[in-house]
């Protein structure tokens, strides 16, 4: 039997239901796991997501694309083969694809994020593992050293640090992707118990705007805009997408600590190479833990590995007997199509 999805010049391909999935050239339907810009691009003519992603992709590609959406676990028939999105845990509306043929069921899981005990992520509905043949899976962390201590337990990093800053006089800039992680920071950042104020980034408040749309409860804070008096305000912290980062828009803070929040920050060099004061490590990605107890609660017996590092996964996995191999994608991080700096 010939495989369900195939790789092709524009993307993930489903013949017998001729659609693509996160398609990273135009095509005519795409079927879009989330809206971050390396997997939800410009130029198709239409697009079938969860339902909840809608005002996100909107605000992405444009008002007027055309848009269907479907609710976690609605199955929908598109040629020979029933199609259903489930939770992948990683950003406001994320999904899993199930795409199930003559019997056959694969899953093409996008970006996930795997919640360990008591620390879901409060933003977007949890990861919810999908039985399966055949599991294509990301590698974005997919290395043994990438183990995620609890976010909670970074979050209370972020404060104390936070305090410091308001203690010495200055703000906080903690910048973070736009999409998903600033959410989440805001949510886990912005309470009762703050140190001071907490801001955000215009761009960040846009899908802000659209996650309170969708109906995620997120503390209501104050944008930046040129009229904001930082020098009256006593220890913000500021949310900011990176391309901030030593720009003019960062210097009109005035006197300010900048970190850092990503799954990269688990590494040194990383964090040296971003030049920040401080890196907190801190993903909506699945941990090498997280990526593991995912596939295995799968059942898949053949597993194929898509952008990041595939290498390590595949071996792994084969070495526990898996069928295991890569596609090679044009995926990136979350650093793709981020807002430029104002």
């Amino acid at each position: 039997m010939a495989d369900l999805i195939t790789r092709r010049a524009e993307g993930l391909y489903c013949e017998a239901g001729d659609f693509y999935i996160d398609p990273w050239r135009p095509v005519a339907r795409a079927v879009i796991t989330h809206a971050h810009a390396d997997h939800c691009r410009e130029g198709h003519g239409a697009y079938l997501a969860q339902r909840d992603a809608e005002g996100l992709m909107r605000s992405r590609v444009g008002p007027d694309m055309a848009f269907q959406g479907l609710a976690y676990g609605e199955p929908l028939q598109l040629g020979e083969v029933t199609v259903s999105l489930h939770p992948a845990g990683h950003v406001l509306g994320s999904a899993q694809v199930r795409v199930v043929h003559r019997g056959e069921v694969w899953v093409v899981s996008g970006d996930y994020f795997v919640s360990g005990a008591g620390d879901a992520n409060t933003t977007c509905s949890p990861f919810e593992p999908v039985r399966c043949d055949v599991f294509i899976t990301e590698a974005t962390f997919a290395l043994p050293i990438y183990r995620w201590a609890p976010q909670t337990e970074v979050l209370g990093e972020m404060r104390a640090w936070w305090a410091d800053c308001a203690a010495q006089g200055k703000h906080a800039l903690l910048m973070g992707y736009s999409l998903g992680k600033a959410q989440r920071l805001v949510a886990g950042l912005a309470t009762a118990d703050a140190p001071g104020p907490v801001l955000v980034h215009a761009a960040v408040e846009r899908l802000n705007a659209a996650y309170r749309a969708a109906g995620i409860a997120l503390p209501e804070v104050e944008s930046v805009t040129p009229e904001t008096n930082f020098k009256a305000l006593r220890g913000a912290l500021v949310i900011a997408p990176p391309a901030v980062q030593d720009s003019r828009w960062a210097k009109a803070l005035g006197p300010h600590s900048d970190a850092f929040a990503s799954g990269w920050m688990r590494l040194r060099g990383a964090r040296r190479r971003r030049s920040v004061d401080r890196g907190f490590v801190f993903s909506d990605h699945a941990d090498w833990p997280g990526l593991l107890s995912a596939i295995a609660a799968t059942g898949a017996q053949r597993v194929i590995v898509t952008h990041g590092d595939e290498g390590a996964l595949v071996r792994y996995l084969s070495e526990l007997g898996l069928q295991a191999e890569a596609f090679a994608t044009e995926y990136g991080d979350e650093t793709h199509g981020v807002e430029a700096a104002r």
